[in-house]
């Protein structure tokens, strides 16, 4: 969400499965059973309006989009196009790109999503992560009209749908509520999902709505004389008597665009809480007969924080009740774990781990030492423990931050500061080089073999880069069409490389690779950690997993040279290892094996079950 304020504003890895455990000192977390399905899955995020156009009759038009119905010529975007080249339509508006690229629309939709379904299952995914999917004019949709509906466009018929809606004349009350078309494809996506073993989850966002949003353009009309008139915080209302319009808000970071629910140290007041419950419960059980399977597997809650714990606790304990298997992940940049251990949610995203790999990975001349890096993994893992530690998103990028491929290219910063040419003109756009890509690699292996559900942001498998908000958030790369080169700065008096922009194979292939061994290979999901602190050095980090019946160890060389490493036989507890990307066999005996590892590579081994 943070990157949703700005734009308002505006080694080498070895891996032989092996047998140790690293559960000094830590938080007892003890999640619910019911979720240890979700423990070590591999989840990918999908950012709706950008992954694929499955039937442009559906498209936005000028007149859905706030504050654009004065934009002469406007059109749905070529999906295909240069990012940074602006169109006819665009430049009429303004001659600075980031003054309208918050207007565009790709036209990406649900429909598209259910046609890649079988393109993420042979890739490999075990889970999806929707950003918010219900109504909203935004591009991003954390400004909803409505938690019950999904996004018209996103659907066959929007027309049709906001007729139905006029007729409908629904309330807070649920037995008023309507399914639209767009509210089927959404069932009818879970369906398709759920044959393919693949689980659904969708955001929520509690926090804030939209100024669309059915009770504050109630509020908006009636006033005080709003049944909805206790579900924001007004500061004034308007005098009818006055010409000018006093009514003034809470909202959101002080954006007018995003009034915030009412809360008292309870969380939301009565009125929104209930509503609240509601929603979450019609996406869970959807028909309302008590067998959750034609819903959702659980939800992702945005800015979790800044609602107080005991809504959470409530609202946690109610979705529990009605699919004890759901799984519910904070958006906590910081330390999650009291609210996790107090029963808010199961899990959070773990951008602890995203920080200290990105640094420790990814930066050059401020690069964590191997020591402090062990040193802040430890203290990560020392507040979740060993279970929760399973279930915590693991992620390198987001909506809300630039793509890790463009990270490397930019190193040596504060996380999440300065990813973007908004505050930092000097930011590099360009592809990165062969080089960038190899340590992109290696963070990659790291994310897919350390403890935890790894979260793969869309089109990151298919060679994606782009800087932060709004950059990170271009239209999805697909084999199927050909992309205009990338040769456009959008600032004037710069100057980038012309980058050839292409659905790249190989990525998709090391990401199904990768995908393919941590599955076949449980030890990797769910395995106990140990850290090897006896072989670390500057360059050289490794770690062992442990599960009943196999092992693992991991080995990182992130220097820019190659590296012989001698593992002792204490480190082995099988004979025999697979190297899993060739599968070569490897026969472990009395004498030490020695492993040359290549700069910013790796190798895998693996031992036989």
């Amino acid at each position: 969400m943070k990157a949703l304020r700005n734009a308002l504003l505006s080694l080498t890895v070895l891996v032989v499965i092996s047998a140790c455990n690293d559960s000094s000192n830590q938080t007892k977390i003890t999640p619910q059973a019911q979720v240890d399905w979700a423990q070590g899955k591999i989840w990918y995020q999908i950012f709706p309006e950008r992954f694929r156009n499955g039937q442009s009759a559906n498209d936005p038009t000028v007149n859905s989009l706030e504050g654009s119905v004065d934009y002469p010529g406007w059109r749905v975007h070529p999906w295909t196009s240069d990012w940074y080249k602006m169109q006819p339509w665009e430049k009429r508006q303004s001659d600075k790109f980031y003054d309208v690229v918050y207007h565009r629309r790709y036209g990406g939709d649900l429909i598209g999503v259910i046609k890649k379904l079988d393109y993420l299952k042979e890739l490999g995914i075990e889970g999806i992560y929707f950003n918010p999917l219900f109504e909203a004019r935004s591009l991003h949709k954390y400004d909803g009209s409505s938690f019950h509906h999904i996004d018209d466009n996103f659907g066959p018929d929007p027309q049709g749908d906001k007729r139905r809606l006029r007729e409908a004349s629904e309330t807070d009350k649920p037995d008023t509520w309507i399914w639209t078309s767009a509210d089927s494809v959404f069932l009818e996506l879970i369906k398709e999902a759920h044959k393919r073993n693949i689980k659904v989850v969708i955001d929520g966002v509690f926090n804030h709505t939209g100024r669309d949003f059915f009770a504050f353009r109630d509020i908006l009309d009636k006033q005080q004389q709003s049944p909805y008139a206790n579900w924001y915080t007004i500061k004034s209302w308007d005098d009818p008597k006055t010409e000018q319009n006093e009514f003034d808000y809470e909202a959101w970071w002080g954006f007018k665009s995003l009034p915030e629910l009412k809360e008292n140290d309870q969380g939301l007041v009565d009125g929104p809480r209930q509503y609240v419950m509601h929603a979450t419960r019609r996406w869970l059980d959807p028909n309302g007969d008590g067998d959750p399977s034609d819903g959702i597997d659980g939800w992702r809650l945005d800015v979790a924080e800044e609602v107080a714990k005991p809504f959470w606790i409530e609202w946690n304990a109610m979705v529990k009740t009605i699919n004890p298997k759901a799984i519910t992940v904070a958006e906590i940049w910081s330390d999650a774990s009291e609210w996790i251990e107090a029963g808010c949610f199961d899990g959070s995203m773990n951008y602890l781990w995203s920080k200290a790999a990105v640094r420790y990975f990814a930066d050059q001349q401020r690069a964590s030492s191997t020591g402090e890096f062990v040193e802040e993994l430890r203290r990560i893992n020392n507040l979740y423990g060993e279970e929760t530690g399973h279930l915590l998103w693991n992620l390198l990028d987001s909506h809300d931050t630039e793509r890790i491929a463009s990270r490397i290219v930019n190193p040596d910063r504060q996380y999440d500061r300065n990813g973007s040419l908004i505050d930092n003109p000097n930011y590099k756009i360009r592809k990165p080089e062969k080089t960038e890509r190899d340590v992109q690699k290696l963070i990659t292996v790291f994310q897919l073999t350390y403890p935890g559900a790894p979260l793969i942001y869309y089109g990151t498998e298919a060679g994606m880069w782009g800087a932060d908000d709004p950059d990170d958030r271009k239209p999805m790369l697909w084999s199927d069409m050909s992309y205009e080169p990338e040769a456009t700065h959008p600032l004037k008096g710069f100057s980038r490389p012309q980058d050839v922009n292409k659905f790249d194979p190989s990525w998709f292939g090391f990401y199904k690779k990768m995908f393919e061994i941590r599955k076949q290979n449980p030890v990797l999901q769910t395995g106990n950690l140990r850290i090897i602190d006896d072989l670390l050095n500057d360059d050289i980090f490794m770690f062992s997993r442990q599960s009943e019946n196999q092992q693992a160890l991991v080995c990182f060389n992130r220097a820019e040279q190659e590296a012989d490493l001698e593992l002792p036989l204490s480190v082995f507890t099988q004979e025999h290892y697979r190297n899993a990307l060739t599968d070569e066999m490897i026969a472990i005996d009395e004498k030490k094996p020695l492993f040359k590892l290549q700069a910013n590579g790796f190798l895998m081994l693996i031992s036989e079950k």
